[in-house]
């Protein structure tokens, strides 16, 4: 690191020599102005408008420029010698607790070195003290051609100063806050929350510079006369938020899936399970439905349903048959002495199926018919039914 600045840390009566070193530094690519039509570099000449020719970086000083035009030359030993203790001096007024600091009022970083063997102790002091206090020194010291307000703190085991900016260069918020009065919901912030949670902590030494790599990419592509590579297809992100709450549930959601929380991403996907009702009064929930012999007679087509109808009431048959075959047709069971006085509550089902679709089917053709079309839609499937039923129980 090369040094830009050497001074002294004023800590009361304790004076520190410092070495001033920019902590931080910049990785973006820069670019050059070119002429369109020739491909030419375009530079900026620095010319004296008295004499119209191009000066050197040695033959320009500074001056200041009055209202009225004049220009007054202000030298570096003018400067130099202004009567202020931070001209060479990072003068601390203060320690305060961190929190006291606003960021926004935080500039450039620097890094604070020990000037000298004899610099080395008041320095490990200063650093050790800044450790145990947990405050930060707040400091004035001069540099380039003004008097700044600063931060000292303690970085692993180095003193690292932060420009700060006067409280009067910060700008009010007043034109910056929505004017217009809305109301958050409580569910709103749950939502907020969970995403905040999902999303947890990061660390930064992780998160890098896409759009330098991506420049990288674009530049090594046109050196090597490759084509340039493709802007990725989708969806763009941002925009008009049109639903607050379903963004919010999607955002839970998609944090969810990017942090591989599979069981969390099956309870989020939005979409109800399909329930099947299965005869003996139980559900069952999820994908295709699995066949259950015997007992899924209310779920098959007509035919189906008569021929399941005379598998469950076999010996009841001859009554129904009579019945269907003696009454009009309007849909209505007899309810005589021939009725079901010994069935079970199985069989009254099936029985009451059986003669409502007799009836419909009575309907649309005549009684005779009917009866003869259920009594071989019945006999036949009723051989069947026997073996099924030994077997089951």
């Amino acid at each position: 690191m090369r040094s830009i600045w050497n001074g002294a840390i004023s800590f009361g009566l304790v004076s520190i020599p410092i070495k001033v070193m920019n902590a931080t530094e910049s990785h973006a690519i820069s670019f050059r102005q070119i002429h369109l039509d020739d491909g030419g570099r375009i530079r900026y000449r620095k010319v004296c408008e008295l004499e119209d020719s191009e000066v050197s970086t040695a033959e320009i000083g500074k001056a200041y420029e009055d209202v009225d035009g004049t220009l007054i030359p202000i030298t570096d030993e003018d400067l130099a010698s202004l009567p202020i203790p931070t001209t060479r001096t990072i003068e601390i007024v203060a320690f305060v607790p961190a929190d006291r600091i606003d960021p926004l009022q935080m500039d450039t970083a620097y890094y604070l070195a020990a000037n000298g063997v004899p610099a080395a102790k008041p320095y490990i002091l200063l650093r050790e003290a800044l450790k145990r206090s947990q405050k930060v020194a707040v400091a004035k010291f001069a540099l380039r051609g003004r008097e700044r307000l600063g931060m000292l703190r303690v970085v692993d085991d180095v003193i690292a100063m932060h420009g700060l900016l006067w409280p009067d260069e910060i700008r009010a918020t007043d034109e910056v806050a929505p004017d217009t009065a809305i109301t958050v919901r409580d569910k709103e912030l749950d939502l907020a929350d969970a995403l905040m949670d999902t999303l947890g902590e990061v660390d930064l030494e992780d998160l890098h510079d896409d759009y330098r790599e991506a420049v990288e990419e674009l530049v090594t592509a046109k050196a090597e006369g490759h084509e340039a590579p493709a802007a990725p297809s989708g969806e763009e992100s941002g925009g008009k938020v049109l639903d607050l709450m379903a963004a919010l549930e999607k955002s839970v959601r998609a944090a969810k899936e990017s942090r591989g929380d599979e069981s969390e991403k099956a309870a989020g996907t939005g979409e109800d399970a399909e329930v099947t009702q299965l005869p003996s009064g139980k559900t069952r929930a999820g994908g295709s439905a699995r066949t259950v012999p015997k007992e899924v007679g209310g779920k098959k087509s007509t035919s189906t349903a008569k021929k399941t109808a005379a598998k469950k009431t076999t010996p009841r048959k001859s009554t129904t048959k009579s019945t269907a075959g003696k009454k009009s047709t309007t849909g209505n069971r007899t309810t005589g002495n021939r009725t079901t006085e010994g069935r079970t509550t199985k069989a009254k089902s099936a029985a009451g199926t059986a003669a409502k679709q007799s009836a419909d089917t009575a309907a649309a053709a005549s009684s005779s018919r009917t009866a003869a079309k259920k009594t071989a839609a019945k006999k036949t499937p009723a051989k069947k039914s026997t073996p099924r039923k030994r077997a089951s129980a």
